[in-house]
This record gives structure tokens, sequence and C-alpha cells, in this order.
């Protein structure tokens, strides 16, 4: 009957590559303008001399690039909250199509501002690239979890962190002074963000919608059936999943919930907290202010910058490969332990941290190198990609949009209070002590996730959702 469909081995590959490609537009842009910073900054006091004809203070001109760097994150707030939304009103796919759609103008934008020698046009830009970056770390992982066989979740699920790594990477890579972070090249470094959605929409245009979206929100089982088909290809698997969709509609005491609706529900207010902590556990571990502020911190701690600039290559290499190391473990180990073993020894890693920085023999150096790697290993092994799995495992299909929205709200919001806070009150405040407050906040985590956490490997959302509702929150026994 549908010999017409192709492998559903590629199809299924060519779907998790199209809904990947958003989270590594997401991760490349997570802080590729930091690296030509002097560039943008003189660039901002030219453009703006040649339109007002007016000279900038120098603390004007830092106060108008702090602008363009964190509007990208005002604009993933507005993303990520209607991210839920946009899904459940157009659908997952095509909810990626929007976003590339949006992230093509930002890219674009990105790279005419310096012909059009325009400091605002870089600000719109920015904007609108973190509105789509946004966009894709709620839709991204939902269409993931929604097209990806169950035995399978957990390991296409980090796909989404792996791509947000590699792209972080290679915004370092291309960032260099060497290659494209410097005055001539910069333009061309923000512009060919442009590339990879429109290489997106391309694959997506050949990918089926989320059987699971079609089947339950849109009541088409038809098509639901023949996109599950061309995804699984095997009758026995498509009639299995026919049948927990079925159940799981039947189920369904929320559906279509709104952000409103989601935050009145006291039945599923466990999971929503379960979810918010999860990312909460990403964005306060200090994985930013690593990422953000490791060459400042190397030097910092006497490191020469030539050999700062190679090391902070080095905390990205070690995350790209950790994070995909963690890809077969994910269905194997399961989601809690590898969450509270990743929160453990990040905890570790950010105390001997501390004791490196206020260390001052050659060795110090090395050693803090060496624990700051660590670190990074650690973030990989949990808690750099389960928060992102994680809503779609513990809601069903009805919050699960309004869900997603949520959590990855206060995901963007953590990252940017701690984009704000590190550099500005904790290493003034503290100085060498300034990751202590990780230490602390990770240790909290921990304890929450091995009450609070019950194992989704293998699982239904219905079933999770149904474990949650069973088990009080912090009951003082663990979820197995």
């Amino acid at each position: 009957m549908y010999d017409e469909f192709p492998s559903p081995f590629y199809t299924l590959v060519l779907a998790i590559l199209g809904a990947v490609t958003g989270m590594f537009y997401f991760g490349f842009n997570t802080g590729v303008i930091n690296a030509p910073e002097k560039s943008v900054k003189a660039f901002v006091l030219e453009s703006h001399k040649v339109h007002y004809d007016v000279i900038l203070s120098e603390d004007t001109t830092n106060l108008v690039f702090s602008i363009i760097v964190s509007i990208f994150v005002v604009g993933g707030m507005i993303g990520a909250l209607s991210g839920g939304t946009i899904a459940e009103k157009i659908g997952r796919k095509r909810g990626l199509i929007f976003g590339a759609l949006i992230g093509f103008l930002g890219g674009l934008f990105s790279g005419l501002a310096q012909p059009f020698d325009s400091w605002e046009v870089l600000m719109v830009a920015r904007l609108l690239v973190g509105f789509s970056s946004g966009l894709y770390t709620v839709v991204a992982p939902m269409y993931l979890s929604e097209i990806a066989p169950v035995k399978w979740r957990g390991g296409i699920g980090v796909l989404n962190q792996l791509s947000v790594t590699v792209g972080i990477f290679l915004s370092q890579i291309l960032g260099l002074s060497e290659i494209l972070g410097n005055d001539d090249g910069w333009p061309y470094l923000l512009g060919i963000t442009a590339v990879p959605p429109l290489i997106q929409v391309i694959i997506l245009i050949f990918c089926p919608r989320s059987p699971k979206y079609v089947y339950i929100s849109l009541e088409e089982a038809a098509e639901a059936r023949a996109g599950l088909y061309s995804l699984r290809g095997n009758d026995d698997d498509v009639d299995y999943e026919i049948k927990e969709m079925e159940e799981e509609k039947k189920a369904e005491q929320e559906p279509n919930m709104s952000l409103l609706d989601l935050l009145k529900s006291r039945s599923l207010l466990p999971a929503l907290t379960i979810g918010i902590i999860m990312h909460l556990s990403q964005q306060l571990s200090g994985i930013n202010a690593i990422f953000y502020y490791a060459v400042n911190f190397f030097e910092s701690a006497g490191i020469e910058t030539t050999q700062a600039k190679y090391a902070n290559l080095g905390v990205g290499a070690v995350m790209v490969v950790m994070t995909l190391v963690t890809v077969p473990l994910m269905d194997r180990l399961g989601r809690r332990v590898l969450h509270l073993t990743g929160l453990a020894g990040m905890a570790t890693m950010v105390i001997l941290i501390v004791v490196a920085a206020n260390l001052t023999s050659d060795g110090a150096k090395v050693f803090l190198v060496v624990v700051t790697l660590g670190f990074v290993v650690f973030f990989a092994v949990g808690p750099g990609s389960i928060p992102w799995m994680i809503p779609g495992e513990l809601f069903t299909q009805g919050p699960r949009g309004a869900a997603a929205s949520i959590c990855v709200l206060v995901n963007w919001s953590a990252n940017l209070a701690v984009s704000l806070l590190f550099p500005n009150v904790l290493v003034p405040g503290l100085s060498e002590y300034s990751f202590l407050p990780f230490a602390v906040l990770l240790i909290i985590f921990m304890v929450f996730v091995w009450f609070a956490l019950p194992e989704t490997k293998g699982k239904q959302a219905g079933e999770t959702s149904q474990l949650i509702q069973e088990r009080k929150l912090l009951s003082g026994r663990k979820y197995t």
C-alpha cells in the first residue's frame, strides 16, 4: 500500500537533520558576536558618526554593543514564549519552516549591516536571529520527540544538544581573529547564518509532519498513518504506534492547553515544576559563564591570550565529543542516572575550579584548564541535553506545547540572568570565588532530581504523567 514511500531510515534521518539544523543555528549564534567585539564596536562608532554626525563616547558605544548582544536573548525569550502556540496552530514541521524564514532574514540583515553602514540594522538582525533561535528551542525538540521511535528517543533527543555544541564550536573557530573575527571578516561571520535556514527549509519540504500531532491534534488518521509508515516502514510498528496514539487521545484530560491553562492546572504542576527545574539546572550550572567568559577567565588566571583562546577551543571540542558519546548511553542508562551523574560531577569540578583559581603556581594554570574541561565533560553527560527532551516526555499532546514554551522561556531567562550577573555582580564581588554559587545551586538541583525526576526511558508520555500524578513531588522517596 505504501510502496511509493522512500526508505524509512533515510526519511527519519532527513527529518532529524531538518529539526536539528535549527538547534545548530541557535548554537552558532549564541556567542558568535562576542568574538569580533572590538570590530563591531568600531563599526558602531563609525556608522553612528556617518548617519548622525555625532561621535559616541566609549561608555555609550559599550552600551550599544551590550544591547546588540543582549537583544538576541530578548528575541529568544519572545520566540520561546510563542513557540508552543505556533507549534499547536500550524504544526511542528511548519513551525520549524516559519522559524527558518525568520532566521534567514536575521542572517541576511546581519550581513547587510555593514554595507548599509547602520548599527540599527544589526540590532534588528540580532532580534530576528534571537526570535528564530528561541522558536527552534521549543519546536525542534517537540518534533524530534514525536517522530522518534520510543527505543531510540533518548539518543535522538541528544542530537539537539549535539547540534548546539557543533554550532558553538564552529562559531569559536570561525570567530578567531585569524579567520573571520576581525574588521574585514565579521560581516561574513554573522551573515553566513542565513545559509543554514535555507538548507533547513529544503530538507523539511521532503519530511513528514509529526504523526502524533496530525493524529491527536488534527484528527487526520490517514495522513498520520502515512507519515508513520514513511518513518517506520513496518506495518506492525505503525499499527502499534497508532494504537498508542489512540489510547493517549482517549486518556487526554487537557487537550490543547494554553500557557495560562497549564499554569492553573494543579494536576500538571508537579510535572511543570520538574521541567522548569531541569532547565534551570542547565542554565544555572555555570556553563554559560564558561562559554561566554572562558578566555577572560583563563587570562585572569595568568594564561597567555593566545593559549587562552585555544584552551577555549578545547572547551568547545570536548563538548562536541562528549555529547556525541552520550547518544548511545541515553537509552541504555536512562535520563535520571545521566543527569544526576552530570550534576554531581559538575559540582565537584566547580569546587576544583575555585581551588585552582586561588593557586598561583604554573601547575595551577594547567590544573585550571583540566578541571574546566572536566566540568564541560560532566555537563555533556546529562544537563546539556536532557532538559531539551524532558517536556516531550513528561507531558501528553494537549499541554506539551505550552509546557515546552514555559520551560524554554525559563531557560532563556536564566541564560540572560547569568550573562548579566556573572560579570557584573559575581566576578566583582567574589573574585576568585565567583564560581562558588554555582556549586551550591548544583547540589540543590541534584537533591531535587534525586527525589522528583522519574525515569522516562522507554515510557510513553502518558505513563510518565500518570507516575508523577500518583506520587507527591519531593515525597521523600526517589523515583525508580
